[in-house]
């Protein structure tokens, strides 16, 4: 015996009665009294500070025990909870709080990403709000004095949102990508490389912000369709008086600075041509007519002009043929001296003039409407621009292989395996990745110019003087490293890399990073990219994937559609394990699902039966005793504790599948369909029966432990309600989420009881079934008979009182099934049973003969597949002996079913 809380542990009750050690108080729990209503936002609040103040969600670095690690994908600082969050992080939390259970080592180590250009714009906002200034009018220094203001204040915003959600991170651990040991593993990956020589400084076409005056990685462009036009236009071909090349293009804009039109080699249309030369429409210049593959014969004419500076297909074609670049639309959006007499104008306005100058000069043939993919700043919203310019790119093509390798060779395993080939594909055809950024919140790229002998210099400390010739007349660049450089580093760099710590040596590789698939490329692929090359070691060992949350109509999210469903609000009306159990339910890995609010209403029905079954069997604990003699087990005893160990065996084999929706719903059908509506049913009159303590106390026994378990089972999906009841019931651990994980147990495991168990249920839905066709009241019992085989009978006589109970029979007669079928009864057939009610006075004959014609058809519509499938030589060929020996047994039971419906419609005649 020992004290657990100020609370006396019992030892473990005998061997085979029971999967936990019982106690014999209740832990924070006001004896049995479990309020009517279950209220979440009280419990959640009073069970998230009791986990928090117990440390729970903590973990040290323990030497010998197995490790389980998760690194949280870092949310914006800028950023609030939505419903891609909440999927997210819920899948993250199930799979700590299964395996702090599991009794591993848990960590979670959460944190925020400072979001560069997302949260300089949301100061520079304000800013401009309440001062109406800029950055520039503050100065760098100044401005970053005001974010980290910012970032105080608001940073943590969306970390408490995720507190609300019950999400189980070591807090203790909370990392930020701009922190001290961030910046310092930012510093050594950019100089390493640097001096690798796979990071350097060139020239090259990126996405380009007008608006925000900066170059965007791939995932801050929104590609959305614009209505918009295709412009068809001519250009005379200058070796031949008369004849034009006619290309369509949505982009007029652009004209002045096609410096050749190109066309597919393949093309019969064009084939003379080619290395002949076009006058550019609206300029003074002769642009040459080129052949390359990468054009679309079925777009527009099949001859594509091309504009190096401005396209980024474009600029690879340029690179291809040697063909000049010319920039006639700056940085800022405005067209540029190159233009011509369209300089000074925006690209709206050039636009416009352009179109009206080829209409006025005959050029243009036509105009049809033309929706197209357009890239807009995920900022701002401006249309993005391609342009060149001078940025600092990471030379990918060295660092692809080990983090192909690591994926290919199973090292690191994509859940569902088909986002494999998302992954390999796309690292085939890698670019350099450019990382420098126009702004000022982020990671200062850490390289040093000297203004007097010109040396270009990376430091992993800030340089006051030239390492070449010791001048200290030397600047750092101007520039912000890409949020997703820092971002690729997450999981070493939360855990003290470039040290050597006791954390990182326990904990990394990490075990499994969950994720969407829309950033596999921006994200996955570059933290396998900098853990192969820095760690040499692959940064988790799964990488679960999962969909979006999407409206009920199948639409993303999304401010514009007005579509968005804030998580808090759902939160506040329903409750945490409400929305979390919703989430996760019904979704299979990898793929989208629809938020529909009555799944959401269905769920909280769930948490209800589960609150309203529990309070019953708390009501009927009365005088419990962990160390009270028990009776033997009943039929249904054994039945709820086989069913346990057998949903405790699969919940974890579907949990370690990465089926979390299918565990939950096995969770959901045991609770709900076997322990609700049938055992807590089947055990009240042993439990209401006070004279009989060893029969009481074996119900309230079997009762306590089925609860308990299933409990243990919900909790990583709702850990609020399943804590609030856990505290409530005989238990052992302080805390349900430190408290075993169910392991099934063999010797409790009983096929037969099953069996019986089922058929006998069974029957007693058949017998509600005829009851509610021809409408017999509730309360009023019944007779019934029923035809078993051999192999039941005995079972079924010993059990009956379960009929009697659960189908309001007031007699039952049990007999072989060769016996005469009852005359004048209603008739229904489950497996290796035959019910009968003889319901004389009550039935309606009419409608008893359509019912059973109905059920006849429907029979006659399964055999015929079923005989189908028995006929085709071909399935006969394939399929496997066991399942061909089922369809053969299934069509078996449906003749069998077929044959009693047609003796009863014979009956019903003689009536």
């Amino acid at each position: 015996m020992r004290k657990i809380g100020g609370t006396t542990i019992i030892r473990p009750v005998r061997k085979g009665q029971g999967l936990f050690i019982l106690r014999r108080n209740f832990f924070m729990c006001e004896e049995h009294n479990i309020p009517k209503v279950y209220d979440p936002a009280s419990v959640e609040k009073k069970w998230y500070k009791f986990w928090e103040e117990h440390r729970y969600f903590h973990a040290e670095v323990e030497e010998g025990k197995d490790a389980f690690s998760i690194v949280i994908p870092p949310p914006n600082i800028t950023g609030q909870l939505h419903m891609g969050h909440a999927l997210d992080n819920t899948l993250q939390d199930i799979l700590i709080r299964w395996h702090r259970m599991m009794g591993h080592n848990t960590l979670w180590m959460p944190g925020y990403d400072h979001a560069g250009l997302a949260t300089q714009i949301k100061v520079e906002e304000v800013i401009k709000k309440e001062e109406g200034k800029t950055r520039y009018d503050l100065g760098r220094e100044e401005f970053l004095k005001r974010v980290w203001e910012w970032k105080e204040q608001y940073g943590d915003r969306i970390i408490n949102q995720l507190k609300h959600l019950g999400v189980s991170c070591d807090w203790e651990r909370k990392r930020f990508t701009m922190d001290e040991g961030c910046s310092k593993a930012v510093r050594e990956v950019f100089c390493t490389l640097f001096e690798k020589g796979l990071i350097y400084k060139g020239t090259r076409i990126t996405n380009w912000c007008v608006n925000c005056n900066t170059a965007l990685s791939d995932i801050e462009v929104e590609h959305k369709d614009d209505p918009g036009h295709l412009w068809y236009i001519n250009y005379p071909v200058v070796e031949e008086e008369g004849r034009s090349l006619m290309i369509a293009t949505t982009r007029p804009e652009t004209l002045p600075g096609d410096t050749a039109v190109a066309v597919n080699p393949e093309d019969p249309r064009y084939g003379d041509l080619v290395g002949k030369t076009l006058r550019l429409p609206t300029t003074d210049r002769i642009i040459p007519i080129i052949a390359d593959s990468y054009v679309d014969t079925k777009f527009g004419t099949g001859a594509v002009k091309i504009t190096p500076s401005h396209d980024p297909n474009d600029y690879e074609m340029g690179i291809r043929h040697n063909l000049p670049s010319i920039v006639v639309i700056g940085m800022d959006g405005i067209m540029t001296k190159e233009a011509g007499k369209y300089e000074g104008m925006t690209r709206e306005e050039c636009r416009k003039a352009i179109v009206a100058d080829l209409k006025a000069d005959g050029y243009l043939v036509k105009v049809e409407e033309h929706s197209h993919a357009v890239g807009h700043c995920q900022r701002c919203g401006h249309a993005v621009e391609s342009q060149v310019s001078t940025q600092w790119f990471v030379k990918m093509e060295p660092l692809v292989k080990a983090a192909v390798d690591c994926v290919e060779d199973g090292r690191t395993q994509f859940v569902p395996e088909r986002f494999t080939k998302t992954y390999t594909g796309w690292m085939d055809n890698i670019r350099d990745w450019c990382i420098s950024r126009q702004i000022w919140w982020g990671h200062r790229i850490p390289v040093w110019y000297c203004d007097d002998c010109g040396e270009m210099s990376a430091s992993r400390t800030d340089l006051t003087v030239c390492p070449k010739c010791g001048s200290a007349h030397i600047h750092q660049d101007e520039d912000a490293l890409d949020t997703w450089f820092s971002s690729a580093l997450w999981p070493f760099s939360t855990m003290g890399w470039p040290d050597k710590t006791p954390l990182l040596k326990q904990f990394y590789p990490t075990s499994v990073l969950v994720t969407g698939y829309d950033i596999i490329f921006f994200w996955v692929a570059r933290m396998l990219i900098m853990g192969m090359e820095f760690m040499h070691e692959i940064p988790f060992d799964k990488v679960f994937i999962h969909g979006l949350v999407r409206d009920s109509q199948g639409r993303k999210m999304s401010k514009s559609l007005g579509n968005g469903i804030d998580p808090l609000e759902v939160i506040d009306q329903y409750g945490a394990d409400t929305l979390r159990f919703m989430l996760i339910t019904g979704n299979t890995p990898g793929n989208d699902m629809r938020f529909y609010w009555e799944r959401v209403e269905a769920t909280r029905n769930f948490a209800n039966k589960i609150w309203n079954a529990s309070r019953f069997a708390l009501m009927n604990m009365e005088g419990y005793d962990a160390n009270a003699k028990l009776a033997p087990y009943t039929l249904a005893d054994k039945w709820i504790l086989s069913r346990l160990q057998h949903t405790a065996k699969s919940v974890t084999e579907m949990l370690e599948k990465f089926e979390l929706g299918e565990a939950g719903r096995m969770i959901y059908d045991f609770i709900w369909g076997e322990v609700c509506d049938w055992y807590i049913e089947l055990a009240k009159p042993r439990l209401y029966n006070k004279e009989n303590a060893e029969e009481r106390a074996t119900a309230q026994h079997v009762l306590a432990t089925v609860l308990t378990s299933a409990m243990q089972l919900l909790h990583p999906y709702m850990p609020f309600i399943t804590e609030e009841i856990y505290q409530c019931l005989p238990h052992e651990a302080e805390s349900i989420m430190i408290s075993k994980w169910p392991e099934a147990d063999e010797a409790l495991m009983d096929d037969e009881a099953e069996r019986l168990m089922g058929a006998i249920m069974e029957s007693i839905k058949a017998i509600r079934n005829m009851r509610a066709e021809v409408n017999v009241p509730p309360g009023k019992k019944v007779p019934a008979t029923m035809l078993v085989a051999a192999d039941l009978k005995d079972g079924i006589e010993a059990n009956a009182d379960y009929i009697h109970l659960m189908g309001a029979i007031s007699e039952l007669t049990v007999l072989a099934d060769n016996a005469a079928k009852p005359g004048n009864a209603m008739a229904a057939v489950v497996a290796g049973i035959e019910v009968y009610l003889p319901l004389a006075g009550l039935i309606d004959v009419e409608k008893e003969n359509a019912r059973l014609n109905k059920e006849l058809a429907a029979i006659d519509k399964e055999l015929s597949r079923v005989e189908g499938k028995l006929g085709n030589a071909g399935f006969l060929a394939k399929a496997p002996e066991a399942v061909i020996e089922k369809e053969k047994a299934k069509a078996e039971e449906l003749n069998g079913k077929k044959a009693a419906i047609n003796e009863r419609l014979e009956y019903l005649k003689t009536l």
